[in-house]
């Protein structure tokens, strides 16, 4: 089961993240998907989820992940990953820069039956922030 679950992510993280597939997401989320970590205006759920991606696309059109370790304990999957793209559109009010970045998460989902449904994660967005110039030191 345990292999299982991180299939279940590791698609989600490939099929979804690292190309934008929508309907990817929808099937892999339940519809109670829960994330105890959602991004500023976004909504805990699914949603919320689709819009802080579509978002990120839009300011990194290449957006892809890269991802380093996967551990699974019981029904939660974690995954250590590098988000990798190049600022080509605007992002939350930031004009392009046409840099490459790249930015280091870890998640936590709990995957039952299948579906991921819960998340919990930590964003290196301080390193995002700096690479395109939003922070001094980029």
């Amino acid at each position: 089961m345990s292999n299982a679950n991180a299939a279940v992510v590791r698609r989600f993280v490939e099929e979804y993240q690292g190309t934008g597939k929508e309907e990817v997401a929808l099937e892999l989320m339940a519809p109670d998907f829960v994330d105890r970590c959602p991004f500023g205006p976004f909504t805990p759920d699914r949603e919320g989820v689709l819009g802080l991606f579509r978002m990120l696309r839009g300011g990194f059109p290449d957006l892809h992940a890269e991802i380093h370790d996967q551990l699974v304990d019981g029904d939660k999957v974690v995954t250590r990953k590098t988000f990798h793209g190049t600022h080509r559109g605007e992002l939350m009010g930031i004009v392009p820069t046409g840099r490459e970045v790249a930015f280091d998460v870890i998640d936590i989902v709990r995957v039952r039956d299948g579906l991921m449904v819960e998340h919990w994660n930590v964003v290196d967005s301080m390193a995002l922030m700096t690479q395109i110039g939003a922070i001094p030191g980029g």
